[in-house]
């Protein structure tokens, strides 16, 4: 693949989920399929016929088995990341140079009993825990970094004491 070729690929459309629950705190799993302690967020692709809002209630669902969860507020703007060339072919058959993704804040009114990793067929995710909002950009893999750092100031104002400067994640 020429770097050309990836160029004029277009973007898979997306949705991401930043769930956070009564403690302020954000939802984070490790992925199956990526070596080390690769953490990221629930997302996914958009359906045919389907809203983002709908997507990213599915998504969730289907990533983490939780179906308890209010979508607060989403980012104003669609967000981007391009895959490295060496996983540009290999990921989404080779049709898509990354995603460009619209993200929803939701606020988590289950219990943690409710996460089910296992809850269908094809688990991406092996583990999960609570992270600090600020702390994503750190847990997340290279490539996605920037996009993190978006999500993270897009959502700061809905943490406790994430307008206050100087503030840092645990």
């Amino acid at each position: 693949m020429t770097l050309l070729d990836k160029a004029k690929r277009p973007y898979r459309k997306g949705v991401g989920a930043v769930l956070i629950n009564a403690d302020g705190l954000v939802f984070v799993a490790r992925r199956i399929d990526t070596p080390g302690e690769a953490w990221q967020l629930p997302q996914g692709g958009i359906d045919k016929n389907e809203s983002p809002e709908q997507a990213v209630l599915r998504e969730l669902e289907e990533e983490t088995g939780i179906g308890t969860a209010e979508i607060i507020t989403r980012t104003e703007n669609w967000l981007s990341y391009d895959l490295p060339d060496d996983l540009a072919d290999r990921v989404w058959k080779g049709r898509y140079r990354g995603q460009r993704q619209v993200w929803f804040a939701l606020r988590f009114t289950g219990i943690d009993e409710d996460v089910d990793l296992n809850a269908h067929d094809h688990p991406e995710f092996d583990d999960w825990k609570w992270v600090p909002l600020e702390s994503l950009p750190k847990t997340i893999i290279s490539f996605k970094k920037p996009l993190y750092e978006d999500i993270v100031d897009a959502f700061r104002h809905l943490i406790p004491g994430g307008n206050e400067p100087g503030i840092e994640a645990g």
